[in-house]
């Protein structure tokens, strides 16, 4: 949201509402990222694993990290200038988008010299932006149909951006594997690409190796705030009137509808009755949400040592198919999830992780050899943390500050 609102603040005012997300923030701030960096996804010149956060060269990149495909090894993102940055794997595919399908690269580097991009994000092998003028752009492997341009196959692989369509309303983008989902101005959704077990909310089930390679409006309705998706599983969306909404893949209750029996869904049901949900991100196994009150909901698979955060181990609570809440505070604020850690924000600026310690994810200082798993929120050090993302095949964490 834009600071808009009238009136005289204080210092301290003004970045409460920024750490909370009331504000929009445009100013000075810092990336830090830790886990593995084997392809140069780091961003440090550093290819092999950090345990503890590492900050990324500059100071002035984007705050908003949820663009970042949780399968890809490789990352795009903006900075407040406008201009566009890559660096992470390269190599087949050119998702690093400089022209060239060749070397990975380990520290960021400028994609053309545009300064009108709006949002920088990835999938598996492939990238996409949107720039200020509304147009949407895609790069890197899209065979599968996830470059959006109406082509399957080798043609649909381009190592620089290629523009989708001429449409000039795209808003919002966000990536899987291998499908995409994109919101425009108006409010409506989009997808397009691997269509398996009804991913792309078409209300068509999908087999193995169905696709559609162009947009492709998901129903109806003009209210669409934001989605998380990933593969098949945890596909789901938030719509500005507070409802949630899930599709897809049904594994261990990801639908969130408190059963196990519906192998999927190829459009999107509604979870509950609830209209107070604010954020949802989901990984390969566990779904969070936050609500307007700050409460914090897990569900689907604890498997990996604790993912849900809820204090138990796999034996425990193997699955809930339906939103539970993770401890009783009321402060949180930005959450991610993946398929090993998950992480989370408060508002008062302190950073939270929890599930599998795979290469120092949880960065805390503690690699997997001395520290397995955690099963429920543990903080992780510093202050005025903001953003929370995850990339590399879920190996490396991204946070950013507010300085």
């Amino acid at each position: 949201m834009a600071a808009t609102e009238k009136g005289v603040w204080g210092l301290q005012e003004v970045r409460d509402k920024q750490l909370a997300s009331e504000w929009s923030y445009d100013g000075t701030s810092e990336i830090w990222v830790w886990g593995r960096g084997s392809n140069g996804q780091m961003g440090t010149n550093f290819t092999d694993r950090r345990s503890s956060p590492v900050q990324l060269p500059g100071a002035t990149w984007s705050t908003e990290l949820r663009y970042q495909s949780i399968n890809g090894s490789h990352i795009v993102m903006n900075k407040t200038d406008g201009t566009l940055w890559s660096w992470g794997k390269n190599t087949d595919w050119g998702q690093l988008g400089h022209n060239t399908r060749a070397n990975n690269i380990s520290s960021p580097t400028q994609i053309g010299s545009g300064t009108d991009w709006k949002i920088g994000g990835t999938f598996r092998e492939g990238s996409f932006g949107v720039k200020t003028d509304g147009t949407l752009w895609t790069w890197g492997d899209g065979r599968s149909g996830s470059a959006g341009i109406n082509k399957g196959g080798n043609p649909a692989i381009k190592s620089s951006p290629t523009q989708v369509g001429t449409d000039t309303t795209w808003d919002k983008a966000y990536a899987g594997s291998y499908h995409m989902f994109a919101i425009k101005t108006d409010g409506t959704l989009w997808s397009w690409g691997y269509n398996a077990n009804g991913r792309l909310a078409l209300n068509t089930p999908g087999v193995p190796g169905s696709r559609v390679s162009s947009p492709t409006q998901v129903g109806t309705d003009t209210n669409w705030d934001h989605v998380s998706i990933v593969d098949g599983y945890g596909n789901g969306g938030i719509k500005t009137d507070g409802t949630l909404w899930m599709w897809g893949y049904n594994n261990n209750g990801a639908a969130g509808q408190n059963s196990t029996s519906t192998p999927g869904y190829s459009s999107p049901v509604q979870v509950g009755t609830d209209t107070t949900w604010r954020k949802y991100s989901c990984g390969n196994e566990q779904l969070l949400a936050v609500k307007t009150d700050g409460t914090l909901w897990s569900w689907a698979s604890n498997g990996s040592k604790g993912s849900l955060g809820l204090n138990q181990g796999p034996a425990q609570a193997d699955a809930l198919s339906s939103p539970t809440q993770i401890g009783t505070n009321t402060n949180w604020n930005n959450i991610r999830s993946s398929g090993y850690a998950a992480m989370a924000t408060k508002t008062d600026g302190s950073l939270w992780t929890w599930g599998r310690n795979d290469s120092g994810l949880l960065g805390i200082n503690s690699n997997e050899s001395t520290l397995t798993a955690v099963s429920s929120p543990t903080q992780v050090p510093g202050t005025s943390w903001n953003t929370v993302g995850t990339t590399a095949s879920s190996q490396l964490k991204l946070a950013s500050k507010i300085i």
